[in-house]
């Protein structure tokens, strides 16, 4: 059986799902990503000694504040009453990269899956903005959804041995 498409109508058009009819129910979603940098970039970020300022908690303010607008930015999205939003961010320096990792939760009638990802790829690029200037080489990747509970479609998790 074909899996439906519930962003397209039956005329093969865009379209905003229909909510309405939904119960509101606690939704989460949990997503990460990464920022690759040189190993000097990671250093400095680290130390905190970049001249724009603290990298990681403008990344993470940044990602809180995508996650709020989600809405404004993806076109079929609805705008979602969250309840929590917690960016974390950490230089690894093994790994010459900062780790994303953002969890949203709410109560609501549909998920919370956008919000987390689109909270990831603003800290990200907040980070590429702010280290720019010494690292033109980053790379950001490796954003997805790696959890989610509630509503209709049930729970899911990337990574269940974890």
């Amino acid at each position: 059986m074909p899996m439906e498409l519930t962003h397209i109508d039956e005329k093969g058009n865009a379209r905003m799902v229909d909510v309405s009819g939904k119960d509101a129910g606690l939704r989460e979603a949990v997503a990460i990503g990464k920022i690759y940098m040189k190993s000097e970039t990671a250093a400095t970020v680290s130390e905190g000694t970049l001249p724009k300022g603290d990298v990681l908690a403008t990344a993470r303010i940044a990602g809180i504040m995508a996650a709020k607008r989600t809405s404004e930015l993806i076109p079929m999205c609805h705008q979602v009453p969250l309840d929590s939003v917690k960016v974390e961010l950490f230089v690894n320096e093994n790994g010459n990269c900062i780790d994303i990792k953002a969890t949203v939760r709410c109560t609501w009638k549909t998920g919370v899956e956008m919000e987390a990802l689109t909270a990831v790829s603003a800290a990200a690029l907040t980070v590429y903005d702010m280290c720019k200037a010494v690292d033109k080489e980053m790379v950001i990747g490796d954003i997805m959804l790696i959890k989610k509970s509630g509503g209709k479609s049930g729970d899911y998790m990337k990574y269940p041995n974890l």
